[in-house]
């Protein structure tokens, strides 16, 4: 059973830095990717960023890219995603998903975290 637990969220000012993590249970490391998501209000759900677990391979959002980096710890189970210098239009709440790399690209993975907020404002 794969269970997702997110933590590291909270208010913070543009141009700060702020880690998100992701602690998992029952990842299958040949075939899961991990991915965050968010979700603005009255926005629809976007991909942020995602992880392949048998090789490290990443993608990133245009919107993030440069900005946002995802990594794992195999050992620990978690993934983390250090965003810097955030900027207002990335407050939303932010979601970890897991599931096989089709699954999690085309935006529907089938097991997903609870989420934590990420508010950027000054």
């Amino acid at each position: 059973q794969v269970q997702l637990v997110e933590s590291g969220g909270g208010l913070v000012q543009p141009g700060d830095s702020l880690t998100l993590s992701c602690a998992t249970s029952g990842v299958d490391s040949k075939y899961h990717v991990i991915g965050w998501f968010r979700q603005a209000p009255g926005k629809e759900r976007e991909g942020v960023s995602w992880i392949k677990s048998s090789d490290g391979t990443a993608w990133y959002s245009d919107s993030v890219k440069g900005r946002f980096t995802i990594s794992r710890d195999n050992a620990q189970n978690t993934v983390f995603l250090q965003m810097n210098n955030l900027k207002p239009e990335d407050t939303a709440v932010y979601y970890c998903a897991v599931d096989t790399f089709t699954m999690l690209v085309i935006g529907t993975p089938r097991y997903w975290g609870q989420g934590t907020q990420v508010t950027v404002s000054s």
